[in-house]
């Protein structure tokens, strides 16, 4: 039998405390995630734990840091299959992000770490700075031209209504509430297609 690479070994260990973190974060909420309930639930030892994260608070940055990379990852797929029409893949993006908080294990209470800390990923920008980043460099692709920093700053006021809006929205309904959803939809659509007017694709 052909050994598994050892780097291949700790990225498919790395996921598996991930996710035991992830479900327990379901089970029991962010304060049930302790160095012993992950490697009870990943069925591994404290040592395997602390051999890749130090502490929870590096491993609830890992488990941020991928439901980041899983949300950009169908936002530039709901990009790719948008029509023309300028911002016509908003939908898709909040979309998205709605069906992630509905069934993305641990999603709905970790987000991309901004219930613990507001500069969770980065010391430098808030979560959402850099998630408007993000979203700007797609826009500035998708358009061809360079991104700026009011291109940025709207999009990060777009993306800090709807952290509020949808915060609310699933504060108490798990499928989140419809009215609040689409006051999102509503809203945040309204005001990038007034602030950031594009042209067609």
């Amino acid at each position: 039998m052909r050994t598994e690479p050892v780097q291949q070994r700790s990225a498919e260990r790395i996921t598996l405390l991930l996710d035991a973190a992830a479900a327990l974060i379901d089970d029991t909420g962010i304060d049930g995630v302790t160095t012993s309930a992950v490697a009870k639930r990943s069925r591994s030892s404290v040592g395997v734990v602390y051999r890749y994260f130090p502490n929870i608070q590096s491993l609830l940055r890992a488990l941020a840091a991928r439901n980041m990379e899983r949300y950009l990852e169908r936002v530039w797929e709901g990009v790719e299959n948008s029509p023309p029409e300028a911002w016509s893949s908003f939908d898709s993006t909040l979309d998205a992000f709605i069906e992630m908080t509905r069934n993305e294990p641990g999603f709905r209470a970790l987000r991309f770490g901004d219930v613990i800390d507001q500069r969770f990923l980065s010391p430098e920008l808030s979560n959402n700075a850099m998630l408007a980043r993000a979203f700007a460099e797609q826009v500035g692709r998708t358009y061809g031209f360079q991104p700026d920093d009011e291109l940025v700053f709207h999009l990060e006021v777009a993306i800090e209504i709807a952290s509020g809006l949808l915060t609310r929205a699933f504060q108490l309904d798990k499928n989140g509430d419809a009215r609040f959803i689409e006051a999102t939809r509503e809203l945040c659509g309204t005001y990038l297609r007034t602030h950031i007017p594009l042209p067609r694709t």
